[in-house]
């Protein structure tokens, strides 16, 4: 008996290593003659469509129902693109240039491994972008490449011109590596089951290794084990009975992996009496879900805008987006996912068109889950320096992540040897119409005035979406016509989790005082928990308010008590303005109980009765780290030690954990920038602001999550002489199409 299952183990290692080279040759580098355009409604057309959920090309295409239309072909092929304005990403023929030009530069033809991490537009300076009108002659077009040749990273450009190479910054002086390739996070799925050890492990729980995906977890710094090689850790789980596996981790189970090699460097085995949870209840896809022919909830009837006479906002040149009051230019990054740039709005008094922002984007993403056992410490993600936020956008649907009125964008970025590829419907922009009211007045039937006055809200979205491993973030953009801009983040997909040997709250252990066993989560089913972490969404905004020179000012309501006999009150509040001098005076912690505005002024340009102009940043619901200062993750994530920075503007000091965050020691983030303590005053400002989510889990977020979302303002304030709406036009009946509804039985 010994013998037969000695080769049957044999047996079951020699197919796992056939499996292993067939998917190593499928996923092989497109020839560099072509570009990949991605249909990633299927996800194994390429590996370039994969984002850590979707890393095994195992998942099953989403199937149309039969009732949907036709999809739309594409009729953009980006070929024949050509850059129009300064800021224009690369197109697909300089991505094609970049890559010739280093094919021969010498870092690349000595045979060393090598891959390029980032392949970027290297943008103009920022005065030279703000005197560029159209018609000049476009700017000098450039590439910024980050490069791995061997275990050095270096930082280059290349002028598409002259086809120079420029070294910038080699070798990198600080600590930390760029973010990853989708092709290696792809090739580091497949290294645990050239491990025997890791084979004969899930064997004996009885799993078949047919059955299991690993997915690359970055694993931060914690010191000197990470030190001089780049790491990553691998966890499995088990796709037997859904496509859901997250909802089955094999717990305990962790493979650090060397990122370089592809090597297996340590096994960690700790979970080996966790059950790996039931594949019950864990499906979400609609054609596989069993509607209740007893459930009495009534169905929702679609419903959608439509826009006869066509949408009111028009994109020229593939970037320049122009609607109502404003205009801005828009393109993907692989990056931070998408990038507004040259905001300006037009003001209908003077008939100038402004400046507001120069520049606005997601700089990072801090996710640290909030177990410190062994095979959990470490998931503290940055999801744009480590994954790439851009790269993990998904395909939007049409009908449901857009509306039927949106025009979507395609994102054109490197593959990891340069070869360009198109990522489909990676932003959609719409006009929403949701009811909302844009300002009313009616009168008081006592004043005698017959006055109803009413207008409706039309805004403007721009929208992405990026499926970063199990959760998905929906990123908005939201135009008003009266000078508002709404930055949203909404969560949804899938709860990372933890197997436990629970299936029930009353089985969990308590000590003599009845104190329950720490679960570092909440028990969501039977054999599940998941575990309490935090979302941080740092925004960069550089703010041009009327020009560059801007200063912030907090303006502080503070209680002001009465004198005796001044008056019945006995206190009031009153706003004190305070100008912030220096960087460590626009460090800001947002308090209940210090309730305060939040201005960016041009001190140099007023109203006609003296106001400075100006924008608000005004906050909504938000979370700030309770995380220690000298925690490792803390320290490499320190930029959310504050919900609000001011900078003066810095070409280099775009990203909040700075540019090298994959297992960087927090030696370049936007705090150690920060406490510097430059001057901000009548300086070329960056706010950034950070938006938090603390999640604790509850039932109703599995199998998958329900949409919670959060966002900040951006608002005029002093800016207009008076409202910028007041000649808005209200809706008439004769301007809408006229559809009959289908009569509804009670």
């Amino acid at each position: 008996m010994e013998q037969k299952s000695f080769f049957r183990v044999i047996f079951l290692i020699v197919t796992a290593g056939f499996i292993i080279s067939f998917t190593s040759t499928y996923f092989s580098h497109t020839p560099s003659s072509t570009t990949v355009v991605l249909d990633c409604t299927d996800t194994s057309s390429s590996p370039l469509c994969a984002s850590r959920n979707f890393l095994f090309n195992k998942q099953q295409p989403r199937t149309i129902p039969k009732t949907d239309p036709k999809p739309k072909t594409k009729t953009h092929d980006h070929v024949s693109d050509t850059p129009n304005h300064p800021l224009d990403p690369l197109t697909l023929s300089e991505i094609n240039k970049v890559q010739s030009i280093l094919s021969s530069h010498a870092l690349f033809t000595s045979g060393t491994r090598h891959a390029l991490h980032t392949v970027v537009l290297e943008e103009p300076d920022k005065n030279l972008v703000r005197s560029w009108q159209k018609g000049n002659p476009l700017l000098p077009r450039k590439a910024s490449v980050i490069a791995r040749v061997g275990l050095d990273t270096h930082v280059l450009t290349v002028d598409l011109s002259s086809g120079l190479v420029k070294s910038v910054n080699s070798p990198v002086p600080v600590s930390g590596y760029p973010m990853m390739t989708i092709e290696e996070m792809n090739d580091v799925t497949s290294v645990p089951f050239s491990n025997a050890d890791f084979n004969r492990t899930i064997i004996s729980r009885g799993v078949n290794l047919t059955d299991v995906v690993c997915f690359p977890i970055a694993c931060g710094w914690y010191g000197k084990k990470e030190d001089n090689i780049r790491v990553i850790k691998s966890q499995c789980f088990v796709t037997q009975g859904t496509a859901n596996f997250y909802m089955r981790p094999i717990e305990g189970l962790t493979i650090l992996i060397d990122l370089d090699t592809r090597q297996v460097i340590e096994i960690s085995d700790k979970g080996r009496s966790i059950p790996i949870p039931g594949s019950t209840n864990t499906e979400y896809r609609f054609e596989n879900l069993v509607t209740t022919t007893t459930d009495k909830t009534r169905p929702l009837n679609p419903i959608s805008i439509e826009q006869p006479r066509g949408p009111s906002f028009v994109i020229e040149d593939n970037h320049l987006v122009k609607w109502a009051n404003w205009e801005f230019h828009l393109k993907p990054d692989p990056r931070a996912g998408l990038v507004l740039s040259q905001v300006r709005v037009h003001d209908p008094d003077t008939l100038e068109t402004r400046d507001v922002m120069y520049k606005g984007f997601v700089s990072e993403l801090f996710v640290p889950y909030m177990d410190p056992s062994d095979a959990w410490y470490f998931k503290t993600y940055m999801d744009a320096g480590e994954y790439g936020f851009g790269l993990q956008a998904m395909p939007l649907v049409p009908l449901n992540d857009c509306p039927r009125n949106a025009a979507y964008m395609d994102g054109v970025f490197a593959a990891a040897d340069g070869t360009p590829f198109v990522r489909e419907n990676m932003v959609c922009i719409f006009e929403s119409y949701a009811g909302d009211i844009a300002w009313r007045h009616s009168e008081s039937p006592i004043t005698d005035l017959p006055i109803r006055e009413a207008r409706p809200k039309v805004t403007l979205v721009v929208r992405m979406a990026a499926s970063v491993g199990n959760y998905d973030y929906i990123i908005d953009y939201e135009f008003q016509t009266d000078g508002l801009i709404k930055a949203k983040v909404g969560l949804s997909g899938i709860l990372m989790v933890k197997g436990t040997t629970y299936e029930n709250k009353n089985q969990v252990n308590k000590d003599k005082e009845g104190k329950e066993e720490e679960l570092y989560g909440t028990l969501l089913s039977e054999n599940v928990i998941g575990v309490i972490h935090d979302h941080y969404v740092t925004f960069y905004l550089d703010l041009d308010v009327d020009g560059p020179d801007n200063s912030f000012v907090k303006v502080n309501l503070k209680r002001q008590d009465t004198e005796p006999g001044e008056s019945p009150r006995k206190s009031y509040l009153k706003a004190v303005r305070n100008v912030a001098k220096t960087e460590k005076d626009g460090q800001i912690k947002i308090s209940l109980y210090d309730p305060s505005e939040f201005h960016v002024i041009n001190s140099g340009k007023t109203t006609r009765v003296g106001n400075p102009t100006g924008y608000k940043v005004v906050p909504r619901a938000t979370a700030a780290s309770l995380l220690d200062h000298d925690d490792p993750p803390q320290k490499r994530g320190a930029f959310t030690n504050n919900q609000i920075w001011v900078t003066p503007y810095n070409k280099s000091e775009q990203w909040a954990g700075g540019l090298f965050t994959y297992q960087s020691h927090g030696d370049d983030t936007l705090a150690v920038w920060s406490d510097r303590d430059r001057d901000i005053e009548n300086k070329d400002i960056v706010v950034w602001y950070t938006l938090g989510f603390h999640h604790i889990p509850c039932q109703e977020d599995f199998p998958i999550m329900p949409t919670v979302s959060s966002s900040f303002d951006l608002k005029p304030t002093n800016f207009f002489e008076h409202n910028p709406i007041l000649r808005a036009a209200p809706n008439f009946e004769h301007d809408l199409p006229v559809c009959e509804a289908q009569s509804v039985s009670s």
